[in-house]
């Protein structure tokens, strides 16, 4: 008798970060390297680093190649079709109705950050979806990163926008036309809540991500389990089939978690820079 697999491990081992890459086609395993230390820190590569270059250079493939396909159609006097005109629809959506409808004026300069931060989030999510892929935006060093970059453009450009005086006024407030002990009641009341809500803004970002992220590869793998745990041809039927749905449920989800996640950027942005 075959004994069922353990469905806990085999859950977490999945959704977890290791020094072991799953390679395809069955061709066994590919052990990383281990004992790398910097100042103490281990910085050897794991297989969540592995898929964020693979997520990096699909990124820059993507780019590249779609936009030699636009030149290409401009120099012969046609409207770009094709791979090339479905990224350059997606750019320009990205651009126009995330980026700069929601920072506003001067939000174009921020254009290339939006993208950059929408196309490599979708293509860590997509590449967890192969059956020996993984995730990297299901750990939170990896939400965590991305949200510390959106938190330092959402900072640094708001100081340079409004100007050491104007930035200010976005930690510590008080009312227009209050003065006095009533203005300086107000600025103790906010200032701590005012500070609480900047770091707020990424640490959302951090957990929505993770845990949409997360989720449905648990779910999955759960439904899965219960093929090895009862294994009945009638649960195994309807395991296949919730699972085929979720599977379609989380390709939807890569991309609106990465959309989400860039239209929220821009809105922090475009908070900051106009919080006059």
């Amino acid at each position: 008798m075959i004994q069922a697999p353990d469905i806990g491990k085999v859950i977490f081992e999945h959704t977890s970060d290791s020094h072991v890459v799953e390679l395809p086609f069955g061709l066994g395993e590919w052990h990383l390297p281990t004992g790398w230390h910097l100042f103490g820190v281990d910085v050897s590569p794991t297989k969540h680093v592995v898929f964020m270059v693979v997520a990096a250079v699909l990124v820059f493939l993507t780019v590249w190649y779609a936009g030699r396909q636009v030149e290409r159609r401009h120099r012969e006097g046609k409207a770009p079709h094709g791979f090339g005109g479905a990224v350059e629809a997606v750019v320009l959506f990205v651009r126009n109705d995330v980026a700069i409808a929601n920072i506003g004026h001067g939000g174009e300069k921020f254009a290339p950050y939006i993208l950059t931060l929408f196309f490599f989030i979708l293509y860590c999510n997509l590449l967890g979806l192969l059956p020996w892929g993984a995730t990297p935006t299901g750990n939170l060093a990896v939400t965590g990163a991305l949200a510390l970059t959106a938190f330092v453009t959402i900072e640094v450009s708001g100081f340079r926008a409004l100007g050491p005086k104007g930035y200010l006024k976005t930690i510590v407030f008080v009312p227009p036309g209050m003065t006095g002990l009533g203005a300086v009641a107000m600025a103790l009341i906010m200032t701590p809540i005012e500070i609480i809500g900047k770091i707020v803004k990424p640490f959302a970002l951090t957990l929505r991500l993770f845990a949409n992220m997360t989720a449905g590869h648990f779910v999955i793998l759960a439904l899965l389990g219960l093929i090895f745990i009862f294994a009945n041809w009638a649960v195994a039927v309807g395991s296949v089939a919730f699972v085929t749905f979720m599977m379609l449920l989380e390709l939807l989800v890569a991309f609106l978690q990465a959309y989400i996640f860039a239209l929220l950027t821009s809105v922090f942005i475009g908070m900051m820079q106009h919080a006059h």
